[in-house]
């Protein structure tokens, strides 16, 4: 036969008050979350990504590529030369050695938005 403690009414209170207080932290925590795909500058930048960038690199863009390294994280310069003038900045070491990648269509706005989206937590 299974025995329980009798519980009072004071730990019964403490029980409550935990759990509520666990409740309205957890509902606080979730709506304080931000939802990256509510920036439209990071989902115009996702858009971009999946339209120009893809078929070399990952969509994880936290892992390489076919032919591309992964991206996350990269610094607005670094986007703006490769994107932009198929170069790499001053003093920056290439992640690989090849030179495949072309100069985009895109422009300094499109390049923003990438950023955004490369950035994005």
């Amino acid at each position: 036969m299974l025995h329980t403690l009798p519980i009072g009414s004071a730990t019964r209170r403490i029980f409550f008050l935990f759990a509520l207080t666990a409740t309205i932290l957890e509902v606080g925590m979730a709506c304080n979350k931000k939802d990256a795909n509510a920036d439209p500058k990071i989902a115009h930048g996702q858009v971009l990504f999946a339209a120009n960038c893809i078929s070399c690199h990952n969509m994880n863009t936290s892992m390489d590529g076919t032919l591309g390294p992964a991206l996350k994280g990269s610094s607005l310069e670094l986007i703006q030369a490769r994107v932009l003038r198929a170069e790499y900045p001053p003093g920056y070491p290439p992640k690989r050695t090849t030179h495949i990648m072309p100069k985009l269509p895109l422009t300094e706005e499109n390049i923003k938005d990438l950023h955004a989206f490369l950035n994005a937590p």
